[in-house]
């Protein structure tokens, strides 16, 4: 089934008249959507909005993802109630500068959002997200709280572990997905990047996700695949995350990643670590699954 389809029934699944679950299936061709080399590209500077234009460009540019009239939506990490030094959420001039893009792209409009784990208004807040893009004064721009009401069950007709789980309609909806992570540790999954940030634009039971997590990950990036990774590692936390708190536990790299492959984007993020890629389990089991390659002398890696 083609996205276009999926997106129908998503439609008249959320106005009441289809009573049965809209269902996801994960054909060869999605699998297969990005096809050859992929192109990764890393860039390092202090100045963060010229570093994210200048990360873009070997990618096309944002012109190559957002085209006029789409409506977007940006997914940050904004998970924790911590201030942007603490490397536990992303960087807010980061999340700015790509909302900019997207609206000189001729974006209709720009969704911020997360489901985050601590209260939503200080984790907005206090990450600086919510001020900088109110700062924009831009009414394309909007950067709401998660509406429970949103949440969409999905049967995943393939899913290796998971069968049925609920997503967020304004993802599901977007023209384009812009996936934001910040590179962080996490005490469970090792390292938490761009296939994991994904678990912001789900509902449920998040701790169940935790168990077989790597397949689990797999199975919901099938659903909401980024068209765009850009990884904030500008700032990463090295230890005692994903919520962090200490700035003994974070480094300084002013470093930015992107890619339009999702395993790619984290493959090389876990290089920042002194990992190899196939030491992350959900790096390892996406890559095995057809979500995007893993293996770095397979991919044309640009520094800018």
């Amino acid at each position: 089934m083609d996205r276009r389809n999926f997106l129908k029934q998503v439609a008249v699944w959320s106005s009441g008249i289809l009573l049965a679950e809209p269902v996801f299936r994960i054909t060869p061709d999605l699998l297969a959507a990005e096809t050859g080399t992929p192109i990764l590209s890393v860039g390092t500077g202090k100045n963060y909005t010229s570093l994210v234009s200048s990360v873009l460009q070997p990618l096309g540019g944002i012109a190559a993802f957002v085209k006029p009239g789409d409506h977007v939506v940006v997914k940050p990490n904004i998970g924790w109630d911590r201030r942007p030094e603490q490397a536990a959420t992303t960087h807010p001039e980061i999340v700015r500068a790509v909302v900019e893009l997207a609206i000189m792209a001729g974006a209709k409009t720009v969704q911020v959002f997360d489901r985050t784990c601590n209260e939503e208004r200080r984790c907005y807040m206090n990450s600086g997200i919510k001020s900088a893009l109110d700062g924009m004064g831009n009414s394309k721009v909007q950067c709401n709280y998660i509406d429970q009401r949103k949440f969409i069950p999905v049967t995943i007709e393939k899913g290796l572990s998971l069968s049925k789980w609920s997503f967020y309609k304004d993802a599901l909806q977007a023209d384009c997905y812009i996936n934001i992570p910040v590179a962080k540790h996490h005490g469970l999954a090792r390292l938490t990047l761009g296939l994991k940030n994904t678990m912001g634009v789900i509902g449920g039971n998040r701790g169940k996700i935790h168990g077989n997590m790597s397949q689990n990950l797999a199975d919901l990036n099938t659903v909401i695949r980024a068209d765009l990774t850009i990884i904030d590692a500008t700032r990463i936390l090295l230890r005692n995350g994903p919520q962090g708190g200490s700035l003994k536990d974070v480094k300084i790299l002013d470093t930015v990643i992107a890619s339009a492959d999702p395993v790619a984007a984290d493959a090389y993020a876990t290089t920042l670590f002194g990992f190899k890629p196939e030491q992350i389990d959900s790096t390892r089991v996406a890559a095995k699954m057809g979500l995007g390659e893993m293996d770095l002398n397979k991919m044309d890696i640009r520094m800018v």
